[in-house]
């Protein structure tokens, strides 16, 4: 009688090498989609909203297509979804460039780029992560790959800026749309050997079960609560905070700079907040971001309005930006395990989509009806408040999946 090889691990150095440039790469073009905004609806004779909708399609579509996307992962293993993936972002960004219409907008920047994020962020790379790393670093480890996609905003974010401004909005997009294609070769780093399902970690569940057990814990629709809102906050505010201050009459650099700062200082706050989850409590890591989002935003529409207080709100605000995904992907490792982690994760990611579309369309919308920003500031406000409170009931503690298989 024969038995399969075991999964050899890949080596985490590597792991986290073309992890963490894979995302760079992807949250890097997506954070800069705020930058074309004003030139698109002004060119194509479009209102905010169109662009907005587009946008706000895009993260619905990333986020229900994730779930999928993390379990064909799951399954068969991260690289096959990474190339196709990065075949489907490519394309995306060239539909984007020369839509002529709101509704083929929606379709390219839309939906195809929105499948695309599924399979090149954070939900296919956590994966990979959760299998090859050992509990006692996951943490730490899933902090680096959420820094890394903060660095591509820090770094990319200029760049992007410099293009749309050298060789105009449109051949900027093609031009990202070519650097998308580096992902492929990225993704051999992440070939798991011999992973065709088989040598994925032991199962003692099938998928409908894990999703069922899942979606029936209190504690896992708590914490999909709170990262709702945290996809409205920083959606609405990556897409829309370009506009906001040129609505205030600040250069064109200065929107520029700040998304760069948000980038740049998040890189040291999902770092932190990953190293953090090693030690402490990661349901009181999260209640503190979130509470603090709302304190930060409030001082901020508070305070005079000048490039200093931007400078300085994008600081801050970066630094709690995606600080809150090292903590929730591990809590999900650390309640149901790895075995579904990618499927649950996205999941998890689907409710921060669904945040995201209602903060980026709403932006939108009650701006083109009120000529302001300020009602989505204030629902901003009241919803960080909000997902503080839900992660504070939160069980972190793994879930005793044997006794009650026993029991019954």
């Amino acid at each position: 009688m024969s038995s399969a090889a075991p999964h050899r691990p890949l080596p985490m150095f590597q792991i986290l090498l073309c992890g963490a440039l894979i995302v760079t790469l992807s949250m890097g073009v997506r954070h800069g989609f705020g930058l074309w905004l004003q030139p698109m609806i002004s060119d194509n004779n479009w209102t905010r909203e169109h662009f907005s909708l587009a946008m706000a399609i895009q993260n619905l579509t990333w986020g229900f297509t994730g779930i999928f996307a993390g379990m064909l992962a799951d399954r068969f293993g991260a690289f096959k979804v990474l190339v196709v993936c990065a075949l489907f972002y490519a394309l995306g960004l060239v539909g984007m460039a020369y839509s002529p219409t709101p509704t083929l907008l929606a379709l390219t920047c839309g939906v195809l780029i929105g499948l695309a994020q599924a399979g090149t962020t954070y939900a296919v790379i956590y994966g990979v992560i959760g299998r090859n790393i050992d509990p006692e670093k996951r943490s730490w480890a899933m902090g680096i790959a959420a820094a890394a996609g903060s660095f591509g905003q820090f770094l990319m974010l200029p760049l992007e800026g410099w293009m749309i401004s050298t060789l105009g909005w449109q051949q900027a997009l093609v031009w990202l749309s070519l650097a998308t294609l580096l992902i492929i070769p990225l993704a051999i780093g992440l070939r798991e050997p011999g992973f065709h399902g088989s040598a994925a970690p032991k199962r003692d569940q099938s998928i409908g079960e894990a999703m069922q057990e899942a979606l029936r814990y209190p504690s896992f629709l708590l914490l999909m609560g709170g990262y709702f809102v945290c996809g409205f906050q920083v959606v609405f505010i990556g897409v829309h905070m370009p506009s906001y201050l040129r609505d205030y009459g600040m250069p064109t650099e200065v929107a520029s700079y700040s998304l760069a700062l948000i980038g740049l200082f998040n890189v040291f706050g999902s770092y932190l907040t990953g190293a953090l989850g090693q030690k402490l409590s990661k349901k009181y890591i999260l209640a503190a971001i979130y509470l603090s989002r709302s304190v930060v935003i409030t001082i901020f529409l508070l305070a005079p309005l000048t490039p200093t207080s931007v400078y300085i709100f994008s600081a801050v605000i970066g630094f709690l930006w995606l600080s809150t995904v090292p903590p929730t992907n591990a809590m999900v490792a650390q309640i149901f395990g790895v075995a579904h982690l990618s499927m649950l994760g996205g999941f998890v990611f689907f409710s921060h989509q669904v945040g995201s579309f209602l903060g980026v369309w709403l932006g939108g919308a009650l701006y083109d009806s009120t000529g302001s920003y300020d009602i989505v500031w204030y629902i901003a406000i009241a919803l960080g408040v909000l997902a503080a409170a839900l992660n504070l009931p939160i069980r972190e503690s793994a879930i005793q999946r044997g006794l009650r298989a026993r029991a019954a």
